[in-house]
């Protein structure tokens, strides 16, 4: 099964899943996130994924990271787990913390074996990647 969901630079989501009968996820049910690519077999919970990414803040904002948009890319493969991830500042100082904070919500998740975290500023990350959760959070709604 590969399961992609898009986030085009005009912040449109797009969803497209190759398996014979898996569902496709709704619209509304999709998360801020670019891109989420699962790859071949897997007991590891999509869903279960997305929602311990939605446990992680950066201490200085009132928004979680999906809905801050920092999450790129979500790759789950077996039991493994790869994250790509942004911030919404280079030289933001609690960088080291929010992806240990990341690493360690995911591997709550059950049958994670193992979970990667990388760390990109390309792109850079603007406020236009947030969704309208996070502008009500952080008080531009």
């Amino acid at each position: 099964m590969l399961l992609a969901l898009e986030l085009s630079q005009s912040g449109m989501r797009s969803a497209m899943c190759y398996a014979k009968d898996t569902p496709m996820i709704e619209e509304e049910e999709k998360p801020n996130i670019g891109t989420i690519e699962v790859v071949g077999e897997t007991d590891v919970d999509v869903n279960a994924v997305c929602e311990a990414l939605k446990r992680c803040y950066d201490p200085e904002i009132p928004a979680n990271i999906v809905d801050l948009g920092l999450i790129y890319t979500l790759r789950i493969e077996g039991g493994k787990v790869d994250v790509t991830m942004t911030l919404t500042a280079i030289g933001c100082p609690v960088a080291g913390e929010v992806m240990q904070q990341v690493q360690d919500e995911i591997t709550t998740v059950p049958n994670v074996e193992s979970c990667t975290v990388n760390l990109t500023f390309d792109p850079m990350w603007t406020p236009e990647k947030m969704n309208e959760n996070a502008k009500w959070e952080i008080g531009w709604m």
